[in-house]
């Protein structure tokens, strides 16, 4: 299953982006359309010893190794549970450090629901969340609050380096 994510004409002219909703927990998120290349259902993934608990593991595609993170682990909430509203979301993850934008995926939960919001809707959160750069403003809508997810925020720098080695450094016997 792949899912193509296009916001339709009329909600580009009225200031309004497309979002993809999902869940961890009882607290919904939401990723902006512009970031996601694609959204698959559930793959199996190789597992990477000695990563953290919400790196899932590695998605092959198009023979490139795509690190996947869990999104419920990575907020302290335990593996994703492997049902049918759980996706992999396939993200354009852009840091300066990477010179160039790189793919990751994230396995979300209840993640079948997109909504048009007005990103200046959002307000920022009235908490500092140093550990969690990734998680940015609310909003409020009939269902409750709803928190944006940075993309480009996700990996702090030492698991970005991790998961996207400099060329030299992810060759077995390269110097160091």
């Amino acid at each position: 299953m792949t899912e193509s994510l296009s916001a339709p004409p009329a909600a580009a002219s009225t200031g309004r982006r497309l979002y993809l909703l999902f869940r961890i927990g009882r607290d919904r998120y939401a990723l902006d359309a512009a970031d996601i290349i694609e959204v698959l259902g559930w793959r199996p993934l190789k597992r990477v010893p000695g990563t953290p608990a919400w790196v899932a593991g590695l998605l092959s595609r198009r023979g490139e190794g795509v690190p996947v993170i869990d999104m419920s682990a990575l907020a302290g909430c335990g593996q994703a549970a492997t049902v049918t509203s759980t996706r992999l979301a396939l993200l354009r993850y852009r840091a300066p450090a990477l010179g160039g934008e790189r793919v990751l995926g994230l396995i979300l939960e209840q993640a079948t629901e997109t909504v048009h919001f007005d990103p200046a809707a959002f307000r920022p959160l009235a908490l500092d969340n140093r550990q969690a750069r990734y998680l940015g403003p609310v909003l409020s809508d009939a269902a409750g609050m709803v928190q944006a997810v940075t993309v480009d925020d996700l990996l702090p720098p030492e698991a970005r380096a991790l998961l996207y080695p400099a060329p030299d450094a992810a060759r077995p016997g390269a110097a160091s």
